[in-house]
């Protein structure tokens, strides 16, 4: 019988440096010795005269994102140190052009400047700019690239830099500033996610873009996601959602939250002040997508500038990279590195005299911040605003959502779209037929939440094992009882037909047309895929793949159909498609 164990919580602060229970730093420490040991990890000097080759709260990622189980974590913190020593990550960031540097930025998640009530940084992802036009100019503009390595493709030498961006540059600096858990480095992002205006053609030109960053976070910047919000959801998300959610775990799922249009102001205010939050989802802040940060009062009084760049009037960081480097008693600078116009720069951009983690003689004490009620309020889970599961559909590939380009008006809302549920109507709706799980404030209750949002779920009650019966179609069904395999991915439990006779020139006609179909499901797995790109943390690849699949000549000449027909034509050529497939099938 499977080991159903509760599970911890890991909301910030919670399973975070200066706030681990006893089981976690034993666990921490027992990580540390494996990796000294093999050489990947250089302790802090007894002295206190070197520190340790990496932090606390970095190795804490690790062990997050393996559940605190220090082989797992060893092994992909291992597999993250020979893929940044191949690629020579560290050079990279100190060497990439400013201007390659900026027009990636542009392209990816955007630091406003401002942090959530907690301190933590609050990112922006606008989708519907990265359309077929821009996202070609900037792969033909990669092959002039200035920077580049024989090994690696230049589009993933970039992706590097803007993640080494966020973890050597935008994490330290809002740990250097004032919040209520000084003891408590800043390791995580929040990203509001707007797919608002985006239809299945764009979904499907952005399906590579999405996966790079996707598996790139998911292998080598484990748990650096705090949550996400996904504002202006198509009126297919529903059903697109059923596939999306089973390519994570329950512990990712729950730091999604789906907002419909009059919800996303009264949900993101929950954990953003109004002030950093974007006029365009009724906040305060005016900024427009491609901005550099708008620095928030609390930042900017931090900071002494010495060399800023300027932003309608007021200081901002300079296009490029940027990172820390020490400075006179106990101050840190912010140095511009990178190239311009083929020459290297190290200047610095302005300085922070005193961080609230300032160190003095390399010593660094805080005593642990309680926990309050109104910081565990914070941790709610995002299922609530989900699409909710459909019952036997819910184990069943999705049916091609219309591709139709939605506008604002499409955006789902509760009163009008089965199965989205706010924070509101979660609380008090009393005709809901699901189970909450709890708010996660250390420990689940005694129902096993591991069988939750896998294939297992509704199977396991209490620890009682029951059948499930699989129905295939056709009369063709299944009996299973697997107790031992909650949480895996589904088994196969197909018959294999049997070698079929060389096909005739009906079946090679029906072969074209479910090659055609195949179309619409990719389509469906691009979008899909445009929400992975951004969550990435608790589960861990083997390897970041590196060469791109060469596709089929029927997958060739789909794209350029694909490519050629606007908008309003798409839905129908995908219709006719799938209705050549069933009527050749019938």
């Amino acid at each position: 019988m499977s080991n159903l164990s509760r599970t911890e919580s890991y909301q910030y602060p919670a399973a975070h440096y200066g706030h681990l229970t006893d089981n976690q730093q034993q666990q921490l420490e027992n990580f540390k010795q494996i990796i000294q040991k093999s050489g990947y990890y250089t302790p802090e000097a007894p002295d206190g005269s070197s520190e340790a080759s990496h932090d606390d709260e970095t190795l804490l990622r690790y062990l997050r994102a393996r559940r605190f189980d220090p082989q797992g974590a060893f092994k992909q913190f291992k597999d993250t140190e020979d893929w940044r020593k191949e690629h020579n990550v560290d050079s990279l960031f100190n060497t990439i052009d400013a201007e390659e540097y900026e027009r990636t930025r542009r392209l990816y998640p955007q630091w406003l400047g401002r942090r959530d009530k907690r301190g933590i940084p609050v990112f922006v992802f606008e989708v519907a700019p990265l359309n077929s036009k821009n996202i070609s100019a900037y792969e033909k503009q990669l092959a002039k690239a200035k920077s580049t390595q024989p090994q690696t493709r230049t589009k993933d030498l970039r992706l590097f830099a803007l993640y080494e961006s966020l973890t050597r540059f935008v994490l330290p600096l809002c740990s250097a500033i004032t919040r209520k858990h000084p003891e408590t480095p800043i390791s995580q992002s929040n990203n509001i996610v707007d797919i608002s205006g985006v239809g299945l053609k764009q979904f499907w030109n952005l399906k590579a873009h999405m996966q790079d960053a996707s598996t790139l976070a998911t292998a080598h910047y484990p748990e650096t996601l705090d949550r996400i919000f996904i504002i202006g959801a198509p009126a297919f998300f529903p059903t697109v959602w059923g596939w999306i959610k089973r390519w994570f775990d329950p512990m990712t799922v729950s730091k999604i939250f789906i907002l419909s249009s009059s919800d996303v102001f009264p949900t993101l205010s929950q954990y953003i002040d109004a002030d950093s939050i974007p006029k365009k989802y009724g906040g305060n802040l005016d900024f427009q997508w491609g901005s550099m940060p708008i620095l928030e009062p609390e930042i900017d009084a931090a900071i002494q500038w010495e060399a800023p760049a300027t932003q309608n009037g007021k200081n901002t960081f300079p296009i490029g990279p940027i990172r820390w480097e020490k400075g006179e008693n106990g101050a840190i600078k912010a140095v511009a590195v990178g190239s311009e116009n083929g020459k290297p720069r190290h200047r610095t951009i302005f300085t922070i005299p005193d961080p609230v983690n300032k160190k003095v003689d390399n010593r660094q004490q805080f005593p642990n911040t309680p926990i309050d009620e109104a910081e565990l309020r914070l941790t709610t889970s995002g299922v609530h605003t989900q699409p909710l599961d459909t019952g036997d559909d819910a184990n069943e590939d999705p049916e091609p959502p219309s591709p139709d380009t939605p506008s604002p008006a499409d955006t789902p809302k509760p009163s009008s779209v089965s199965g989205i549920a706010t924070p509101a109507t979660a609380a008090t709706s009393t005709t809901t037929n699901t189970t909450e799980l709890p708010i996660r404030q250390g420990t689940s209750d005694t129902r096993f939440d591991q069988q939750d949002h896998t294939h297992a779920s509704g199977q396991l009650a209490d620890g009682t094992p029951h059948t499930a019966i699989n129905d295939h179609g056709a009369g063709d069904k299944t009996v299973t009882m697997e107790p031992g395999t909650v949480g895996q991915a589904p088994k196969d439990v197909s018959v294999k037909p049997q070698e079929p006779p060389a096909p005739g020139y009906i079946d090679q006609a029906k072969q074209v047309a479910a090659q055609a179909t195949s179309a619409v499901t990719a389509t469906v797995g691009a979008a899909a895929t445009t929400v992975t790109g951004l969550v990435g943390g608790n589960k861990a690849e083997e390897k970041v793949e590196e060469k791109v699949p060469e596709k089929s000549p029927q997958e060739k000449e789909t794209e350029a159909i694909i490519d050629k027909t606007a908008d309003p034509a798409i839905e129908d050529f995908l219709r006719e498609k799938t209705a050549t497939q069933n009527a050749g099938s019938s």
